[in-house]
């Protein structure tokens, strides 16, 4: 039996299971092992020192499942309910999103270990090598966005940790421009990304499928992100042809349609505050980031209490192997995304309003950490630790900045 999802969406084998639930003591506030638990860690244990060692166990945890090849997870750990995925084009876009979210968060930690510059290294040898041969798998998915929107987070951050070196620059400047352009080739033809294309039964060469907010919102935050730090060029046609196709699927709470076809149904599960709650902070994120009026401070301010709050929803749905079985359609894979972009958002706000929120953050991902040191939210294949380890690295590293 076959399912299909997306990669934040995205992205293997069935659950852990939780260890029995144990007791901090005073002695072990600061240094948690990492036991999951749907019941959040005391707001007395949330320090900076908390922080730091829960980056540095994600840090070690990536550090030792790399591949040899410098990339991150892969094909293996099936289980009997797996994503519809052309081989092999499927498993290259998933690959390059769950690899380039690993590096990106490497980067951000600033873990100036030997064996992290190593590894990071090796990831940026990696996607210089695969990143530019990444292409749909067939007429009937578009995965690929994914590893395009993700290869540019990762590119950019390692551009800016490179001031120094012109030439690693400017080749890195290349390769995001690159990314840039594979992907507006596959914008679809009702503006903006999605990442299925099988239900109208047309293969085009543009593609004419699932426009969704979530993956058009993250394909341009990670342009734009780009654009800001290498100075990239912009088709200006396509970014106002993705800001248009993100508003048809705006409500006016700020919820956001899970596609194209469930703008007509604004009460649809999946489509209330709960359903939207990870998608919000993502198109909010994006359509404030290319100056929209209507995303005010107070709308951003608002999205981030309304995580914080309403995040049992997600958590709920967290690790269920089955895609949208949970309560308002939301899947596991949506979790981390989320959590992620939160942070998109919260970084526009006032500083105290931000250290508020980063502790908030930080509460729930340093309760979720797994005792290997990795994040997880769904089991697909072998991808899920290293994309949801290296979307939490990047969170934490901004609730480090943010509770200073």
């Amino acid at each position: 039996m076959k399912s299909i999802i997306p990669f934040c969406l995205l992205l293997t084998s069935l659950p852990l299971l939780a260890e029995p639930e144990q007791t901090p003591t005073a002695d072990s506030a600061a240094i948690r092992t990492g036991v999951d638990s749907r019941v959040l860690i005391p707001e007395d244990q949330v320090t900076l020192q908390a922080v730091e060692q829960s980056i540095r166990r994600g840090v070690d945890y990536l550090v030792a499942k790399q591949n040899a090849n410098g990339s991150f997870g892969g094909a293996t750990r099936t289980k009997g309910l797996n994503i519809y995925a052309p081989l092999p084009g499927a498993h290259d876009a998933f690959l390059a999103g769950a690899s380039t979210l690993a590096l990106a968060g490497l980067v951000d930690s600033h873990d100036d270990r030997p064996e992290v510059k190593k590894a990071i290294a090796l990831g940026e040898k990696w996607s210089f090598e695969q990143l530019p041969k990444l292409r749909r798998a067939d007429g009937t998915t578009t995965y690929n966005a994914w590893g395009h929107a993700y290869g540019l987070r990762a590119i950019t951050r390692l551009h800016q940790s490179c001031p120094d070196d012109a030439a690693r620059q400017s080749a890195l400047k290349n390769l995001a421009q690159q990314q840039v352009e594979l992907a507006n080739r596959y914008e679809d033809l009702n503006g903006g990304w999605g990442y299925l294309d099988i239900y109208d039964g047309l293969h085009t060469q543009k593609p004419s499928g699932i426009t969704t907010s979530f993956t058009s919102a993250t394909m341009l935050l990670a342009m734009h992100e780009a654009r800001e730090t290498m100075g990239l060029t912009l088709d200006p046609k396509v970014v106002s042809s993705t800001l248009a196709s993100i508003r048809l699927q705006q409500f006016p709470d700020f919820t956001y349609a899970y596609s194209h076809g469930h703008y007509l149904s604004p009460q649809g599960e999946i489509n209330r505050r709960n359903g939207s709650l990870a998608r919000s902070q993502a198109c909010n994120a994006a359509l404030h980031a290319f100056d929209d009026p209507k995303i005010t401070h107070e709308v951003l301010s608002t999205w981030c209490d309304n995580f914080l709050e309403f995040e049992k929803w997600l958590d709920h749905g967290r690790k269920k192997p089955r895609p949208h079985e949970s309560t308002f359609k939301i899947s596991g894979y949506f979790y981390f995304y989320g959590v992620y972009y939160y942070t998109e958002c919260a970084k526009h706000l006032p500083k105290e309003k931000q250290r508020q929120l980063a502790k908030g953050l930080a509460r729930i991902i340093l309760t979720r950490q797994e005792k290997d040191g990795s994040w997880w939210d769904y089991p697909l294949y072998d991808y899920h630790q290293p994309y949801g380890t290296g979307y939490c690295l990047m969170a934490l590293k901004w609730c480090r900045e943010a509770m200073k």
